[in-house]
C-alpha cells in the first residue's frame, strides 16, 4: 500500500518578500553622496624654458663705415635680408690678424665657410657671390643679356667713374690717395688742386652715360627693381656731397628713388656716410 505524504504549505511568493525590504529602503531618506575629493591644483603654467642663445650668423662682414665700397655691401646685405654679423674694421686692416685673412688689407670683406680661402673682398664680387649663392635674381638677373648690362654698369663704374670720384673727393674726405695719383706725390699744392679740379670736371661724362645708356627709360639699371649695379652707383653718388658737387636733377631723383625703394636697408648705412661727410665739413669750416 502506497505511503501517503501530507502536503506542506507553500512558501510565500518571492516577489512579495522582495517588496518589503525595497519599500523600507525607499522610505528611508537617501544619504547624501560624499563630496569628491578635489584633485590637487596643477600649476597654471610651467616655468618658461631657458632661451637658447641665438645662433651666430655664418656670414661675417668687416667694414669701414665712411666708405663708398663698404656702403654698397652694407646696403645690399640688408636689402637682401641676409643673416650676417657686422664688424667695424676701422684701424685694424693692417693688423697681423686681419692681414692673415686678407693680405690686400681691403674692406669690405666677408668671411664664410665654403669660400676657397675663407674670405672675399671687392664690393662687386661680394654682391655677385651672395646673389648667386642665395638665388637673388631680382638683384642680379640670371638672364645672360640682363646680367651683362648689370656687370657692364659695375665695371664701367669701378674702372672709369670711381677713379675720377676718388681724385675729386678723397682730399676733402681725408682719405689717402692711391699710389701714382698726383695727390699722393711730391707735387706742389697747385698741381694737386689742378688734378682734383680736372677729375671733378670729368665726372659729368660717365654720369651722362649712366643716364642715357644704363638707366635710359627705366627707373633703375635693373629695371623696375634696383640691381647690385644700382646699389653700387647710388653709394658712389652719396660721396659727391663731400665736394658739394651739383648733381643733375635726374641723379638726385634716382638716389631718392633708391632710398624709397630699399627703405631702412639704404637709409641706415647711408646715414653713417652722411654723418661722416657732415662732420668732415664742420672740421674744415
Amino acid at each position: 500500500m502506497a505511503k501517503t505524504t501530507t502536503a506542506r504549505p507553500a512558501k510565500k511568493p518571492a516577489a512579495k518578500a522582495a517588496a518589503k525590504p525595497a519599500a523600507k529602503a525607499a522610505a528611508k531618506p537617501a544619504k547624501a553622496a560624499a563630496p569628491a575629493k578635489a584633485a590637487p591644483a596643477k600649476a597654471a603654467t610651467k616655468p618658461a624654458a631657458k632661451a637658447k642663445p641665438a645662433k651666430k650668423p655664418d656670414l661675417t662682414l668687416s667694414v669701414i663705415k665712411p666708405s663708398v665700397n663698404n656702403l654698397a655691401v652694407r646696403v645690399f646685405v640688408r636689402a637682401a635680408k641676409l643673416g650676417f654679423e657686422e664688424a667695424d674694421a676701422y684701424g685694424q686692416t693692417r693688423s697681423k690678424a686681419f692681414l692673415g685673412k686678407n693680405p690686400a688689407h681691403l674692406t669690405p670683406m666677408i668671411e664664410e665657410k665654403g669660400l676657397p680661402r675663407g674670405t672675399l673682398w671687392e664690393s662687386c664680387a661680394i654682391m655677385q657671390y651672395l646673389s648667386n649663392k642665395h638665388g637673388l635674381d631680382k638683384f642680379y638677373p640670371k638672364a645672360p643679356a640682363k646680367r651683362a648690362m648689370v656687370d657692364s654698369a659695375m665695371f664701367y663704374l669701378i674702372g672709369t667713374f670711381y677713379p675720377y670720384l676718388a681724385r675729386a673727393t678723397y682730399p676733402a674726405l681725408g682719405f689717402p690717395q692711391y699710389p701714382g695719383e698726383v695727390g699722393a706725390s711730391e707735387a706742389d699744392d697747385a698741381s694737386k688742386q689742378a688734378a682734383q679740379k680736372a677729375a671733378t670736371a670729368a665726372l659729368a661724362e660717365p654720369l651722362e652715360v649712366f643716364r642715357t645708356f644704363y638707366i635710359a627709360d627705366k627707373p633703375f639699371i635693373g629695371g623696375a627693381h634696383p640691381s647690385i649695379a644700382d646699389i653700387r652707383l647710388a653709394a658712389t653718388l652719396e660721396f659727391l656731397a663731400a665736394i658739394d658737387y651739383a648733381l643733375p636733377k635726374w641723379a638726385k631723383a634716382y638716389v631718392a628713388a633708391m632710398e624709397k625703394k630699399l627703405g631702412k636697408a639704404y637709409t641706415e648705412p647711408a646715414g653713417d656716410v652722411r654723418g661722416y661727410i657732415a662732420w668732415k665739413k664742420s672740421q674744415t669750416a
